[in-house]
């Protein structure tokens, strides 16, 4: 290993934590002048849910910290990443370095786009009525879900063709699957859960971007064994952007991601398994993620085939809102479930 690389790694995780945290108080600032904020919705009278109970609070909150997150973390390793070689590192990928950069930059910023209209939608358009619901903002569901579609089957194919990537291993076992043309659709889901899931867990003050922390942590290790530079380059930018807005985040939060960053960061941390090789130790440090869109899809099926609630209210960290749980007492937890997940997954990464 080049010994120049952890040097390297931790300062742009300082240098990129310093741009954002520099940037972040102006750009709340503008968001509230713009009214780039969290809208009322729900029933304007008679019985609320339990889920409009919960974040009606939240109300007035800006929801455009994945905006500022996906330009810094862009345009710091447009900056940088060009730099490397004069740094005395040399710059080794497991892939076409054009095309992984490629993929890694497409990812990135195509799914944020989606999320940017969703919010864009969410905070200026107009209602839908529902008879359930009450009023709701945004893109309908099957639009999002259509565009995530269309997004995630590409990157999966590009993925194929031009990285050449169609096998999966599986750690302990010491397995590996050829899935062939298979390996498209397979990535496809993979990618559309984690956008989800990570869109399903960024409900609570720091839930989310606390779990991502977590997540970089691990990964930058990961990709720095593996000496694939670009990812560990972009990784250490984006850990230190997700700290510096980690602190605005926290309960009670002054700003939220929206789904401009959910969709894009779910995406990544996706392809980023995807491009590691591993998707077992995927779902082990993404464990969190997984669960909270399990306990959605569980619901919902209950609701659906039984007629009845496996939870009081989905995702499962708003059941624990329902049971009295304090939201900071079921973040801080969440984080330290995560960082056994990571611990674990660090292990199947080493063995």
């Amino acid at each position: 290993m080049n010994p120049n690389i952890l040097p390297l790694a931790l300062g742009l995780v300082i240098f990129s934590f310093l741009i954002t945290a520099i940037l972040v108080v102006p750009f709340i600032n503008l968001l509230y002048r713009i009214k780039f904020t969290r809208r009322l919705e729900g029933a304007e009278r008679g019985k609320k849910l339990l889920f409009d109970k919960f974040h009606d609070k939240k109300a007035g909150t800006p929801i455009g910290g994945g905006v500022l997150l996906i330009l810094v973390v862009a345009l710091l390793f447009l900056i940088v990443f060009p730099l490397i070689s004069y740094m005395g590192i040399f710059i080794h990928s497991s892939f076409n370095l054009r095309y992984e950069l490629l993929i890694i930059f497409f990812t990135f910023i195509s799914f944020g786009l989606i999320g940017l209209l969703d919010d864009y939608v969410k905070t200026f358009g107009k209602p839908t009525k529902n008879i359930a619901l009450g009023k709701v903002f945004g893109l309908s569901k099957k639009a999002k879900l259509s565009l995530q579609i269309i997004l995630a089957t590409t990157v999966s194919i590009m993925l194929y063709s031009l990285l050449g990537i169609h096998i999966l291993y599986i750690p302990i076992l010491n397995t590996v699957l050829n899935l062939g043309i298979l390996y498209i659709p397979f990535a496809t889901f993979i990618i559309l859960l984690f956008s989800n899931a990570f869109n399903f867990t960024d409900g609570l003050d720091g839930l989310a971007s606390g779990l991502l922390m977590i997540y970089l942590f691990a990964y930058i290790i990961i990709a720095v064994s593996n000496l694939d530079t670009p990812l560990f380059v972009f990784i250490a930018i984006w850990l230190g952007s997700i700290i510096a807005f980690l602190y605005f985040n926290v309960w009670p939060a002054r700003i939220w991601m929206g789904d401009a960053g959910a969709l894009s960061f779910g995406a990544m941390i996706a392809v980023i398994g995807l491009l590691i090789g591993n998707v077992a130790v995927l779902f082990v440090i993404g464990g969190i993620f997984v669960i909270e869109a399990a306990s959605s899809v569980i619901q919902l099926f209950s609701k659906r085939f039984f007629n009845r609630k496996v939870f009081p209210i989905a995702p499962i960290h708003h059941s624990f809102l329902a049971m009295g749980w304090e939201e900071p007492k079921i973040v801080m937890r969440a984080w330290l479930a995560g960082i056994m997940l990571a611990v674990f997954g660090l292990w199947l990464a080493t063995i």
